[in-house]
């Protein structure tokens, strides 16, 4: 695989605040550029990506499948965000979405076309912080998969509104899936990534973003050989 270099000039620049209105702490560039990096260093090798999977997220396939059909038109215009390799986002193609799947690494949008060569030009470069106008207001669904919990609390409220900013103004449904923890552990002791959510603050978080839950959130173990507790929430406009 060709390398590929992401300075923090590329992802954020001097960027004090996000194109959607919300400040960026300082830094995020540093913390974008490790993931291109882990994605170079592995070279091709998919096991040295420790977030990398070969198929696509059981719990936004079993979200499809299940709820999906009564609040997304069929064909829907869909964004991935954080889009990593791209399983996630060919599935929503091949179910018949017109998906945009965007990622900060190029390294990683570079290998999504490699795998996925059939919708190879569904993958672009992009990230949260700093959307091009071509990708804000324009979904009707959005799929969040293990984003929001990479990078530390202090970054949340900037790619949330920068999710957010991705919906049609007509409505749209934003799908968030992320590790959970029990509300009784202190985010301060975790030392992540990733850094796991409790239901109370998934929901805070798109509710400053004017987006409430479609109904209570899924809190639950999933079916990993070592289970992980998750959280899954659908939400949408006041």
């Amino acid at each position: 695989m060709a390398s590929a270099t992401l300075s923090d000039s590329t992802i954020v620049g001097t960027l004090l605040e996000s194109k959607a209105g919300v400040a960026v702490p300082p830094g995020a560039g540093d913390w974008l550029s490790r993931f291109d990096q882990v994605y170079r260093e592995a070279d091709g090798q998919l096991e040295k990506v420790p977030w990398a999977h070969t198929k696509p997220c059981p719990s936004m396939i079993s979200w499809l499948n299940a709820e999906a059909p009564s609040l997304v038109r069929c064909g829907a215009r869909a964004a991935v965000v954080g889009c990593g390799l791209g399983e996630d986002a060919a599935a929503l193609v091949e179910r018949g979405y017109d998906a945009v799947a965007f990622d900060c690494s190029p390294t990683a949008v570079s290998w999504a076309k490699r795998r996925h060569p059939e919708h190879a030009e569904i993958f672009v470069q992009g990230d949260l912080f700093n959307l091009p106008s071509r990708l804000r207001h324009r979904f009707d669904l959005v799929i969040e998969v293990h984003t929001l919990q990479s990078l530390p609390p202090a970054y949340r409220p900037a790619l949330a509104a920068g999710m957010a900013s991705l919906l049609s103004p007509r409505g749209g449904i934003l799908l968030a899936v992320t590790r959970g923890r029990d509300p009784g552990v202190s985010l301060d002791s975790i030392d992540g990534p990733p850094f796991p959510f409790t239901a109370s603050e998934l929901s805070a978080l798109m509710e400053a973003n004017e987006l409430a839950p479609v109904r209570p959130l899924d809190e639950f173990l999933d079916d990993s050989e070592s289970p992980v507790r998750r959280i899954r929430g659908a939400f949408k406009r006041f």
